[in-house]
């Protein structure tokens, strides 16, 4: 611990007390008037990712932000990945200043903005950026429904462990992502294949620093690195667990041995998914030119 010197804890203390990088996302709302009110923001994460009945973001925020503000009224709002352009970093650090009015930050907006074909009532949508999270706020969860717009100075008690209004100045809103839209080009990539040319332009930022300056750092290349080679124990392993799925459905060993790069822990869940696809298709061994068959199965359902 010589090398590793202790600092202390701060409000903030993501970027007072640490270098965290974070994302950068403007995140769309609407204001009373209609109009639609952007706020920059990092503190936005994965919240549900799987064995849930939908998938769900976790945002961050200032409980007397417009953003907050507009989410507690419409429940409504966009996630918009904005990509790596020092112009779009500048305007991003602009929308995110606390104070101005809808009215006022949005009068010379550098970015594009589009309605949404969910309906007339969501946030438009920015379009130079490289991906679009539309989503819904459930209010549903920590008794978050009694929580209402219209405190600038600060919320009193009672308050929400993990959604809704959470301290005096905070607020937690859990995003039920209600669909992900992306750029053609990055779309196919993920669909066909991810390769180091066809990642977006990601910028990641680290917050204020000091009193002056907002710090994020330019994209470059991402570099990749091959997951382990598998050995014979893997492929039985497979077998075994193949095995213990439906005593109506076989694999073979070839077939096993092309399913040995799945993580031990999604073992059970895709082999199941294959077996289900098999019964569908009438198929009752799965060999190698069966698994190509369960695989496109997988693929059109992955891109729906």
């Amino acid at each position: 611990m010589d090398k590793l010197k202790e600092l202390r804890i701060v409000d903030n203390f993501y970027q007072t007390s640490a270098f965290y990088p974070m994302p950068t996302i403007l995140v769309g709302t609407v204001s009373e008037s209609g109009q639609t009110n952007l706020g920059a923001y990092s503190l936005c994460f994965p919240y549900y990712i799987a064995g849930k009945d939908y998938y769900a973001m976790l945002l961050e925020c200032r409980n007397s932000s417009n953003t907050a503000q507009n989410l507690l009224r419409t429940k409504k709002c966009t996630l918009n990945f904005i990509p790596d352009d020092k112009k779009y970093f500048k305007e991003a650090v602009r929308l995110g200043f606390p104070g101005d009015t809808t009215e006022e930050k949005m009068k010379n907006c550098l970015f594009t903005l589009v309605d949404s074909d969910l309906g007339a009532d969501r946030p438009k949508v920015v379009q130079e950026s490289f991906q679009v999270f539309e989503c819904t706020w459930d209010d549903s969860l920590d008794g978050a429904s009694a929580d209402k717009p219209g405190c600038f100075e600060g919320y009193e008690p009672p308050y929400r462990d993990f959604n809704g209004i959470t301290s005096k100045f905070g607020a937690h809103f859990i995003l039920k992502i209600d669909r992900i839209l992306m750029q053609e080009k990055y779309h196919d990539s993920i669909v066909n294949g991810v390769k180091k040319n066809n990642f977006p332009r990601v910028p990641v930022d680290y917050g204020y620093r000091d009193s002056t300056n907002f710090w994020y750092t330019r994209f470059t290349k991402p570099l990749s690195e091959k997951i382990p080679e598998k050995n014979d124990g893997d492929v039985k392993s497979v077998i075994y667990a193949a095995e213990r799925i439906d005593p109506e459905v076989k694999f073979t060993e070839e077939a096993c041995a092309k399913l040995v790069k799945i993580p031990r822990i999604f073992l059970k869940a895709a082999l199941t998914q294959m077996v289900n696809i098999a019964k569908s298709e009438g198929i009752t061994v799965i060999d190698e030119s069966a698994l190509e068959i369960i695989n496109d199965k997988r693929r059109q359902e992955k891109k729906k």
